[in-house]
C-alpha cells in the first residue's frame, strides 16, 4: 500500500491539493522564522499559477527558475506544473555564461530570478544577457540570443522597489487573485499526465557543460521507496540546507514533505552550527547530504555538543574511500542518528540505491545502499561489456522505469548513454557485493592512469586526510610525458596547522604504493565546490596546469 496521498497517476500538479486535503493546517514549511501550512501552500500555489497564466505562460513552456532557496521556489515547483509548463532549475552559483547557456539550450520562454541576493547581482547578469535595447517598456522582449524568451520576472530584495524596465515584478504576478482564470487553471492542471515533462534539471557540470535531464512526473513513484526506507511520517521535522535546484534537495525537501506531511525547515545555505542548534531547539529528526556536510556537522558537534536525541535518520552519499571514516565517526558523534547510505544521479533519480534502518554499521558506512525496487543493477567491464563478479570493480549500469526521458535536444548524447543491450551507462565505477549492496567508488573519468597502473584518486584522498595536519584533500591527474599522467594533490590544512609539501609527501612515502604518491602537493585555503558539496575537479586540473605546466619526466 502506498503510504502517501498519491496514486500511480499523480503528478506534481496534484500534490498541493492532495497534501492540503490530508494535512491542512499542519505546518509544512518554515523559513527564516516564517511558517506555511499545507493549506496555505496550496492556496499560494494556485494564486501564483493564475498569475503565470495571466503573464502569458503556456502549456509546454519551459520556465527558468534562477532563485536561491526560498518558499517561492517551492511554490513555483507546483504552480509551473499546474499551468502545464516545465520547470528549468538554474544553479545559483552559475554566472552569466553558464546561465545563458541553460536559458538558451532549454529554450525558456520565461526567466524568474532575483534582482540581487546577498553579494550577487543577478540583474546585472540578466542585463548582460538581454541588453536594455532588447527589452521594451511594455515588458516585451526581442532578445537576439534567446529567441524563445518572452518575459523576465524579477523578485526584488525590497518588494516595494519597482522591477527594472522591460521586466515584470514578482509582486504583480502574485498580487491579484484573478478568479476569472480558475476554470482555465483547473482545466490545465487536469490535462497534465504522468508522462509529461515535469522539469529539466541540468547536471552539475563538474566535468564540462551540463546536459538538461528531462524527467517526467513519473519520478514520484520512486519517492515512495524513500518513504519506506526512511520511515518518514508527519511527526518528522526535516532540516533542508541542500539547494532546491539539485535533485537531492528537491527530493529530500518539498517532495518528502508532500509525501508524508512532515515539516520542512528550509534554509538558504548550509551552516553546520545552525543545523545542530535547530536539532536541539526544534526537535529536528532528519537531515541529509554529502560527506562534506557530514564532516562539517561532526566537527560542529565536537566543538559544541548539543542534545541530538530527536535526530533519527537521513540520506547520505556513502561508500567511497574518503566517506567511510567520516560516516563511521558520524555514527558515534551524531548518535542516535541512523544514516541511510544512497546512490543516485539526476538521470536515474536521487535514490536508486538505499540502505535500511536495520542495515549493519558496515553496510551504512562502506556501501552506497541496496538497489531499490524497479532497479536492475549490473557492473560490467567497460572494455568488454562482460558482467563483473561480486567485489570486482567496473562500470555501474542499470535498467529501470525511473531513467530520464532524454537529454533535452541532445539525441546523440542520449543514445550514447545506453549500450547495445539497452543498459543505461552511468559512467561511475563501483562493484556489487555478495550481500546485494552496491559500492560506488567514483567517476570513471576521474580515475588516473599512472605508468599503466589504475589509481583511484578517492583512495589517495582518504589516505591524505589521515595526516594530522590535513583537513581536506583532492587528487587530480597532471599530464606526464613518460607516465601518461601523475597525481597532484590539493590540500587544505587544519586550522592552526602549516604543513609543508615535504611533510605530506613523507607521510605517503613507503606507506602507499609509489605510483599512488602524489608528484606535487599544492596547499590551498579551501577546495572549489559545487553547491551540493562535490569538488570541482575541472578547476583543480586547470589550476594544476597553470601552476605546474605539463610534467616532463627524465
Amino acid at each position: 500500500m502506498i503510504p502517501t496521498p498519491w496514486t500511480p497517476s499523480t503528478t506534481l500538479a496534484d500534490l498541493p491539493a492532495l497534501a492540503a486535503d490530508r494535512w491542512g493546517e499542519r505546518v509544512a514549511l518554515t523559513f527564516k522564522g516564517g511558517h506555511e501550512t499545507f493549506s496555505e501552500i496550496s492556496i499560494k500555489v494556485d494564486r501564483l499559477a493564475r498569475g503565470l497564466i495571466a503573464a502569458g505562460v503556456s502549456p509546454g513552456d519551459r520556465v527558468g527558475v534562477w532563485l536561491n532557496n526560498c518558499p517561492e521556489w517551492i511554490h513555483l515547483i507546483f504552480a509551473i506544473a499546474r499551468v502545464g509548463a516545465t520547470q528549468v532549475p538554474i544553479n545559483t552559483r552559475f554566472r552569466t555564461a553558464d546561465a545563458a547557456y541553460i536559458i538558451g539550450q532549454a529554450e525558456c520562454s520565461t526567466l524568474i530570478t532575483h534582482d540581487t541576493s546577498g553579494p550577487i547581482d543577478y540583474w546585472r547578469m540578466v542585463r548582460e544577457m538581454v541588453p536594455d535595447a532588447e527589452r521594451g517598456a511594455d515588458g516585451k522582449l526581442n532578445a537576439k540570443a534567446f529567441p524563445y524568451l518572452e518575459r523576465i520576472i524579477i523578485k526584488t530584495t525590497d518588494p516595494n522597489v519597482a522591477s527594472p524596465e522591460g521586466t515584470s515584478h514578482w509582486r504583480d504576478i502574485i498580487g491579484a487573485d484573478r478568479p476569472e482564470l480558475e476554470v482555465e487553471l483547473r482545466t490545465r492542471a487536469a490535462a497534465v499526465r504522468v508522462e509529461d515533462a515535469a522539469f529539466i534539471m541540468y547536471t552539475s557540470g563538474t566535468t564540462g557543460f551540463p546536459k538538461g535531464v528531462v524527467r517526467s512526473h513519473g519520478f514520484l513513484r520512486n519517492q515512495v521507496d524513500r518513504v519506506h526506507h526512511l520511515g518518514t511520517t508527519e511527526a518528522d521535522v526535516i532540516y533542508n540546507y541542500l539547494p532546491l535546484f539539485h535533485i537531492f534537495g528537491y527530493l529530500d525537501g518539498p517532495m518528502l514533505s508532500m509525501a508524508t506531511g512532515n515539516r520542512q525547515i528550509l534554509t538558504a545555505t548550509f551552516d553546520a552550527e545552525a543545523c545542530l542548534d535547530a536539532v536541539e531547539a526544534e526537535g529536528v529528526t532528519q537531515f541529509s547530504g554529502f560527506e562534506t556536510h557530514v564532516k562539517g556537522l561532526v566537527e560542529a558537534q565536537l566543538r559544541k555538543p548539543r542534545d541530538l536525541s530527536s535526530l533519527r535518520t537521513g540520506v547520505f552519499g556513502a561508500g567511497t574511500f574518503s566517506a567511510v571514516p567520516i560516516m563511521q565517526q558520524a555514527l558515534e558523534v551524531l548518535a542516535p542518528m541512523i544514516p541511510i547510505s544512497a546512490y543516485g544521479m539526476t538521470e536515474i533519480g536521487g535514490n536508486a540505491c538505499l540502505s535500511f534502518l536495520d542495515s549493519t554499521a558496515e553496510q551504512m558506512c562502506e556501501t552506497s545502499g541496496h538497489p531499490c525496487p524497479g532497479f536492475d543493477f549490473r557492473v560490467i567491464n567497460p572494455d568488454t561489456g562482460r558482467e563483473q563478479p561480486h567485489g570486482t570493480p567496473g562500470e555501474i549500469v542499470l535498467k529501470s522505469y525511473n531513467i530520464m526521458t532524454c537529454y533535452y535536444k541532445k539525441p546523440e548524447e542520449t543514445a550514447k548513454s545506453y549500450n547495445a543491450e539497452g543498459w543505461f551507462l552511468t559512467g561511475d565505477m563501483g562493484y556489487l557485493r555478495a550481500d546485494g549492496y552496491l559500492r560506488f567508488l567514483g567517476r570513471y573519468k576521474d580515475m588516473l592512469k599512472i605508468g599503466g597502473e589504475n589509481v583511484d584518486p578517492m583512495e589517495v584522498e582518504a589516505y591524505l586526510q589521515e595526516q594530522p595536519d590535513v583537513l581536506e584533500a583532492a587528487v587530480v591527474g597532471q599530464p606526464d610525458e613518460r607516465l601518461t599522467e601523475v597525481a597532484v594533490a590539493f590540500v587544505v590544512p587544519r586550522p592552526g596547522r602549516n604543513p609543508s609539501e615535504e611533510d605530506i609527501l613523507d607521510y605517503c612515502r613507503g606507506k602507499i604504493a609509489s605510483f599512488k604518491v602524489p608528484r606535487h602537493i599544492l596547499i590551498i585555503p579551501k577546495l572549489p565546490m559545487t553547491p551540493t558539496g562535490k569538488v570541482r575537479k575541472v578547476e583543480l586540473r586547470q589550476q594544476a596546469m597553470a601552476t605546474l605546466g605539463a610534467g616532463k619526466t627524465a
